[in-house]
């Protein structure tokens, strides 16, 4: 495949739900949000996250998706391309449908989400701690809904961005469900139980 992954099936692998894709963040790799899939529960579901294709600068065991400290992102571009090109290939190799998977990021991963996941037949869209890298097409009414959710006190990626996210994504016609969280840059129980809601009426539903 054009990435790597870890991949966590479920007990039926004859007849899965759908699956959940996670992204990793900034300087992390698949490994960092494997714990979820236990803490999510939902059905008979495959997990997967993948690895970011670049080595990041600071983090040994490290990845990016791009590089945040060059101007332009560099690495966004060939990033944006492996991901969807990855989607395709999990998608039809696992035999789940686009319209039967959760795209979810965190961080980075997040905005990876948003930037590449509103193009695409997704069963819904979830940024964790994220941002928007540019404004969207006009029309979004035909994205797949969205979850947004952020810590209140979060300083690498402040409030606002998610926030201007919501209004930039709501105003163009997207569905938008969001939710803050008094914590840091990081991931809370309760953003979990909303993901775990989350998953389980869009899979349900889709």
């Amino acid at each position: 495949m054009s990435l790597t992954a870890t991949t966590i099936p479920p007990d039926n692998t004859d007849n899965p739900d759908g699956l959940v894709i996670v992204l990793h963040g900034w300087g992390a790799n698949s490994a960092d949000l494997v714990s979820l899939s236990p803490m999510l529960d939902f059905g008979n579901c495959y997990f997967a996250f993948p690895d970011a294709p670049m080595p990041h600068p600071h983090a040994p065991q490290g990845l990016m998706w791009y590089d945040l400290e060059a101007e332009g992102y560099p690495g966004l571009e060939d990033s944006r391309s492996a991901l969807k090109t990855w989607l395709s290939e999990i998608t039809t190799e696992l035999k789940i449908p686009l319209e039967k998977t959760i795209l979810a990021g965190f961080s980075q991963g997040g905005a990876m989400t948003l930037d590449v996941g509103l193009e695409l037949p997704l069963a819904g869209l979830v940024s964790l701690s994220g941002y928007l890298h540019h404004d969207p097409p006009k029309a979004l009414s035909s994205a797949p809904p969205v979850l947004i959710m952020h810590g209140t006190r979060d300083s690498i990626v402040p409030l606002q961005m998610a926030q201007m996210a919501k209004e930039n994504l709501s105003k163009r016609g997207a569905s938008v469900t969001y939710f803050d969280f008094p914590m840091d840059h990081s991931i809370c129980a309760d953003e979990i139980f909303q993901l775990g809601t989350f998953i389980r009426d869009r899979l349900t539903s889709s």
